[in-house]
């Protein structure tokens, strides 16, 4: 074996596309290979004594160099090179993630009276985010939201909010949100562009996005968490209804701050309790 490497992130996932290359003390490549699935590098050539220069690079990732001895065996053993994100940000490792609603809350928060807020939830929905392994600007997030499934705590609330002057569940049973692009909005943060269907109406709606880490669960999986943030107007989605109380106050504001606290598992599906 003539060099081996293993790539990994701060948080240790691999880098699965990472390229090493190794350049003698002239600068002449000598060697040129690619990381396996599993972030790592192995190549049978044998390298003549002496040293070496190691770099590494991946799409998304500032380089890495290093140097390297190698003995009369020929062998450049490297070890882990770590390489850290473009903008100083891990991310989740690439693939699919499955949004899971037992441990995630989407969330609306309404002005009521001009001096209270009144919060509600969706408890039924199904959501989905394809990470890109080479550029993050092109990962993916789809969303279906049952519309019934509102919740404020009041069923006298509910049933209003569910009929034709707020969300008219009977003839638009769904809430979609389908992502469009994604760019660095920070050193810890992202817009994701999309569009929304709601009531009937398609807008282009950006969410603020905060990706919180990741980790083991107790079912032997990987979870990440995100948190994202957004407002809404109503009369964007023509939902006009309003009953305005003393001193042209209005019952129930117009604009509506969205807060998504969402756990996501990797794979294309949720484990089997």
């Amino acid at each position: 074996m003539g060099l081996t490497a293993k790539i990994r992130t701060r948080d240790g996932w691999a880098v699965s596309h990472a390229v090493v290359t190794v350049t003698d003390m002239t600068g002449a490549q000598v060697l040129r290979a690619e990381a396996d699935a599993e972030g790592a590098v192995r190549d049978v050539n044998p390298l003549a004594p002496g040293p070496y220069t190691v770099i590494v690079t991946a799409v998304g990732y500032a380089p890495a160099a290093a140097t390297a001895i190698v003995t009369a065996s020929g062998r450049a053993e490297v070890g882990t090179v770590t390489l850290a994100r473009q903008g100083g940000t891990e991310l989740p490792p690439p693939g699919p993630w499955t949004v899971d609603p037992a441990h995630s809350t989407v969330g609306a928060v309404a002005q009521h009276l001009g001096i209270s807020s009144v919060r509600g939830r969706f408890t039924d929905f199904t959501a989905s985010v394809e990470i890109a392994p080479d550029d993050i600007a092109k990962s993916r997030v789809e969303a279906v939201i049952r519309a019934a499934s509102i919740d404020t705590g009041n069923g006298m609330r509910d049933d209003h909010l569910r009929s034709p002057d707020f969300l008219d569940v009977a003839r638009y049973p769904e809430i979609t949100y389908s992502s469009t692009g994604l760019t660095p909005a920070g050193s810890d943060r992202w817009t994701v562009s999309g569009e929304l269907t709601l009531h009937g109406v398609v807008r282009p709606v950006d969410l603020d996005l905060a990706y919180l880490g990741t980790g083991a669960d107790p079912w032997g999986g990987t979870r990440a968490a995100f948190r994202a943030t957004t407002e809404l107007h109503r009369e964007d989605f023509a939902m006009n209804y309003n009953q305005v109380v003393q001193a042209g106050i209005a019952a129930i504001g117009t604009t509506l701050k969205v807060e998504l606290d969402i756990q996501a598992v990797q794979g294309e599906s949720l484990p089997q309790a």
